[in-house]
């Protein structure tokens, strides 16, 4: 048995100070209080400087992209990020992306990270997860505007806590983009969202995406919808879940049309630093916020990031509380992968594990250059 002081604790009823929690391996077997001036006479007692939290939920990662950590230059812009894709895939054997794969996940256990709602478009990744400490949720992942079927998916499906969904509102034509929304399964679907201007300028016939999908002869059968927005209204039921990703370009209208359509959670999945990495473009996290939205995070791919810190994401995320932000990255993010009943709290009796967040402002409850985390257990 171990216990575990700190300074506070994220707990479903908020942050509490003076937190003491027992801990059987990974397994909370209790959770009390100190009083201060007994601290320094409990036996048996390590303290640990910070916040207490639970393990965080890295909602949208692409594991199997690790391999391309640094080979795509940041700052080109999505046209330019996605040639780079192109261009890089091939330049790795398949031993170097499983090695990638593995350093990825204990990069993602080292810092703090219990589950993740991960994205597939092959098999590569499945190995390391299947023996790994972390909980994956992995979407098979289908695109292309010559995809007919969902078969390119279908090899993926076997694999446990894998089921399929759509890229984007812009990579699908409209039969297979709705026969995958309403396949009749209850689990959530992941969908990049609003992650550059082109999307929704596609759908008023100009911006690169109209501009390039022209020179490839490429023609879209569902720019009647309107907008991604109401293309997501029209095509998923609204009882079913969806992770909706980066939303760098939200608007209000796109807000009113996603929320008066769902009657399932609606989660909105930020990453901020892909984001600046790619093309410099931020959402609007105060519009997010003053509309009440469910708000979850992830690191995107090491394609698209310099790490996979879950804790750097919050920070550049900007000037929004600490405790606010922890809970976007835990509780949010655990509940958005159907997890919230085994992880993303602090409960007794959960086999979830234990970090705790240090250097945190607590007069503003800001993070500080000096924040970091450290897993306890």
């Amino acid at each position: 048995m171990r216990r575990i002081a700190s300074h506070k604790a994220l707990l479903p009823t908020g942050t509490v100070d003076r937190p003491l929690v027992t801990l059987d391996g990974d397994r909370i077997v209790s959770i009390g209080s100190y009083r201060a001036e007994d601290l320094d006479r409990m036996e048996g007692v390590e303290f640990h400087a910070g916040m207490l939290i639970p393990p965080m939920v890295d909602a949208h990662c692409h594991l199997e992209l690790s391999y391309l950590r640094g080979a795509i230059a940041p700052g080109g812009g999505f046209a330019a990020f996605a040639a780079g894709m192109a261009r890089e895939r091939g330049r790795f054997t398949e031993e170097q992306r499983l090695e990638a794969i593995r350093r990825a996940d204990i990069e993602l256990w080292e810092g703090g990270v219990g589950a993740v709602g991960d994205i597939a478009n092959g098999a590569t990744s499945f190995a390391v997860k299947a023996s790994s400490r972390i909980r994956y949720r992995t979407f098979a992942e289908i695109f292309g505007l010559r995809t007919a079927s969902t078969s390119q998916a279908e090899a993926l499906l076997g694999y446990p806590d894998t089921t399929p969904t759509p890229h984007s509102t812009y990579s699908l034509q409209d039969d297979v983009f709705r026969s995958i929304c309403n396949d009749g399964r209850r689990s959530p679907l992941s969908i990049h969202f609003m992650e550059t201007p082109a999307e929704a300028e596609l759908y008023r016939g100009c911006g690169a995406l109209h501009d390039w999908y022209a020179t490839q002869g490429f023609t879209c059968d569902f720019l009647h919808y309107g907008s991604p927005a109401e293309r997501i209204a029209a095509s998923v039921p609204r009882d079913r879940s969806v992770l909706l990703v980066h939303c760098c370009c939200v608007r209000q209208r796109d807000i009113d049309i996603i929320m008066e359509h769902f009657t399932a959670p609606v989660y909105w999945v930020l990453c901020p630093r892909s984001n600046r990495y790619i093309s410099g473009l931020a959402p609007d996290v105060d519009l997010l916020r003053r509309n009440g939205l469910t708000i979850c995070v992830g690191t995107d791919s090491l394609a698209s990031n310099r790490s996979l810190s879950m804790l750097e994401e919050l920070k550049a995320l900007g000037d929004v509380p600490a405790d606010e932000a922890l809970v976007w990255a835990t509780r949010n993010g655990a509940a958005a992968l159907d997890m919230d009943g085994i992880t993303g709290t602090i409960e007794q009796g959960r086999r979830c594990g234990l970090s705790v967040v240090s250097g945190i402002d607590y007069a503003t409850m800001r993070f500080t250059d000096a924040s970091a985390i450290r897993r306890l257990a």
